[in-house]
């Protein structure tokens, strides 16, 4: 074993060379970094720096119209693109423009790339007879609407022809519970309203009314959303004072059979105020007038609906006491424009939106008759309790601040309503429940 170990070591130090017998050690020599005007010249060889700017340029312009163009249809992205160009011969500055986002005209700058959005927009009881009006007109303008409602008076056949339409979104929800959205507007219609559906079950009528507001106010402030409440003439109860304005405070009887419907809706204008007094929430209150027009739930209590389904049906058309106390009756699309008009301006209210033309329940039978069959003979019944004797809006209001009016008579409007009556009555498919 030594003499093998003396043998390795005899080899490593035959196979040590020694440093003064090898060539002298001269490390590579560093490579000298490249030059300012080199890499220029590399940059402008073969229009190398002509090829980086025209990439930045595309991207730049692919990443600007990209989130505008992706909100718009083919044909609507070919004409905002033709108009920029045009446009821009015209010295157009397009970081300034004017953008409307929930309320009045602003003016101000945008930023590059980002246009004016369409709201989102909650309407509660959606699929009733005032509340898919409001949403076709709404989806018509072009905005998202969000319908909440548990359908105990509206009907799915209402909305039936929006379920493809992407903006459009139901969700069967009571608002006595809470729920949590992103939107920008909400219109608070929920809340049976007929004297046969809030008669039907009173506890929940006045629950709706608070809770339902009370929700529905929670979710506004949380997100600065605007809030619009249709409250109703009800609040007026059997008035002293004819015709009514916004200012008259009502003569209500608080323990009678209505005043769940009467008493609820006094209350959600007193929470809807306290939301805009003490939480800043941007509140606008309508008090709607009777209204009638095609989705009119069939025998709801209310006497256009009554009349012109006893018509139909040959029944004698039913006068709850001598026949002389009054009412206005607005069509529902006049009703639908009167909210839209107030939800954009910027006047709280309360404001009156209903038909100043008044007529005797006398008066209304005559005009069904006329309408759909000069036979139709008439039945009086007593009068039901705290009827009001005496219902026409002052809508001059209205009128000076959002501009707005009814246009179509109850001549006009009420064959439109016969129409849509004689079909459903023909199927039979509802009105059978209560």
């Amino acid at each position: 074993m030594k003499q093998l170990h003396k043998q390795m070591s005899s080899k490593r130090d035959d196979d040590t060379i020694p440093m003064s017998q090898s060539s002298p050690y001269s490390p590579k020599a560093l490579k000298h970094p490249r030059s300012l005007p080199r890499s220029l010249h590399y940059l402008f060889r073969e229009q190398r720096l002509l090829f980086i700017l025209v990439g930045i340029l595309i991207g730049s312009t692919f990443f600007i119209l990209q989130p505008s163009l992706s909100r718009l249809s083919p044909a609507e992205s070919t004409s905002l693109i033709t108009r920029s160009v045009v446009d821009s011969n015209n010295n157009y500055s397009p970081s300034k423009m004017s953008f409307n986002n929930g309320g009045g005209s602003k003016t101000g700058r945008v930023p590059v790339g980002i246009g004016g959005r369409r709201l989102r927009i909650v309407v509660t009881g959606g699929a009733g007879f005032v509340g898919s009006h409001l949403v076709d007109k709404l989806i018509g303008r072009g905005d998202e609407v969000i319908v909440i409602d548990n359908f105990f008076t509206g009907r799915k056949e209402n909305l039936v022809h929006l379920f493809s339409n992407p903006r459009f979104e139901l969700i069967r929800h009571d608002v006595v519970e809470p729920i949590l959205l992103e939107v920008d507007q909400i219109y608070h219609l929920a809340c049976p309203a007929s004297p046969v559906h809030y008669k039907f079950n009173p506890v929940k009528t006045i629950k709706t009314n608070v809770m339902g507001t009370l929700n529905m106010l929670g979710l506004a402030k949380r997100v600065g959303a605007r809030f619009l409440l249709t409250s109703t003439s009800e609040v007026y109860g059997d008035p002293l004072e004819h015709p009514q304005k916004e200012t008259y405070w009502g003569n209500v009887n608080p323990i009678g059979e209505r005043s769940c419907y009467d008493e609820g809706k006094r209350t959600a204008e007193t929470l809807a105020m306290d939301y805009h007094r003490g939480a800043g929430v941007e509140v606008r209150i309508a008090r709607i007038f009777n209204t009638y027009g095609p989705r009119m739930c069939l025998d709801d209590g209310r006497v256009v609906s009554n009349f012109v389904a006893q018509a139909i049906r040959k029944n004698p058309m039913t006068v709850y006491g001598d026949g002389k106390q009054t009412r206005s009756f607005q069509y529902v699309s006049d009703l639908v424009d009167g909210l839209v008009a107030l939800m954009e301006h910027d006047h709280v209210g309360p404001f009156n939106l209903g038909n100043p033309g008044e007529f005797t329940m006398l008066e209304l039978a005559e005009v069904v008759k006329e309408v759909i069959d000069p036979s139709a003979t008439i039945e009086f019944k007593p009068n039901t309790a705290d009827d009001p004797h005496k219902r026409k809006p002052d809508i001059s209001k209205a009128k000076e601040l959002l501009n707005w009016e009814p246009k179509i008579s109850l001549r006009d409007g009420l064959p439109r309503m016969v129409s849509d009556f004689r079909n459903r009555i023909l199927n039979e498919d509802e009105g059978k429940g209560l």
